[in-house]
């Protein structure tokens, strides 16, 4: 009888999966959803190694205007799409390429051990990669509605437009300090 992994038995790691992204010797942008919020991270391996260059979450769209609200969700279709939006804007501020590879080569989406379902919120978020430049390979029926991701479907409406618009200029509204368009 096999043995199985310590993060296996505990439902954190999918090894033959891990394997098939480090051959690969891409960049990776890692979705995960915790209870409360949607995390996205830029990390790059070397020698089966991981090294975050940096990560969001979707707590940063407070600071581009999303209204802070106890029922708000902050893991919602429109907050994954611009969580993604945002995560692509910064990549491609920093031109950001792995060690030792070309700066054309385009990052692969590592969802984890994560079920993902069509028009969700993975989705949403590879979608809003796209549209800020990440070139990624998807099917356009996987895709979520444009009203669903503008979230007119919502109760508690938030300012989708004005945040992206936000995001486009590069830096935190209400006069803080750039946040990273042109480091």
């Amino acid at each position: 009888m096999k043995n199985l992994k310590r993060r296996r038995k505990e439902y954190k790691t999918d090894y033959k999966k891990r394997f098939n992204l480090l051959k690969s010797n891409l960049p990776r942008i890692i979705f995960r959803k915790t209870n409360r919020y949607l995390i996205a991270q830029y990390v790059v391996s070397k020698e089966a190694q991981d090294k975050i260059i940096f990560g969001i979450d979707s707590r940063e769209l407070l600071k581009y205007g999303l209204p802070e609200s106890k029922k708000r969700s902050l893991k919602s279709i429109p907050v994954a799409y611009l969580t993604g939006y945002l995560i692509g804007k910064i990549i491609l501020s920093k031109k950001l390429s792995p060690e030792g590879a070309s700066s054309g080569e385009n990052p692969i989406i590592d969802f984890g051990l994560a079920r993902i379902i069509h028009k969700t919120g993975a989705y949403a978020f590879i979608q809003g990669l796209i549209d800020s430049g990440i070139k990624i390979n998807c099917e356009k029926e996987s895709f979520s509605e444009e009203s669903r991701i503008k979230g007119e479907h919502l109760k508690n409406k938030i300012p989708f437009d004005k945040i992206k618009q936000e995001i486009n200029l590069g830096k935190v509204p209400s006069g803080k300090k750039e946040k990273w368009k042109n480091q």
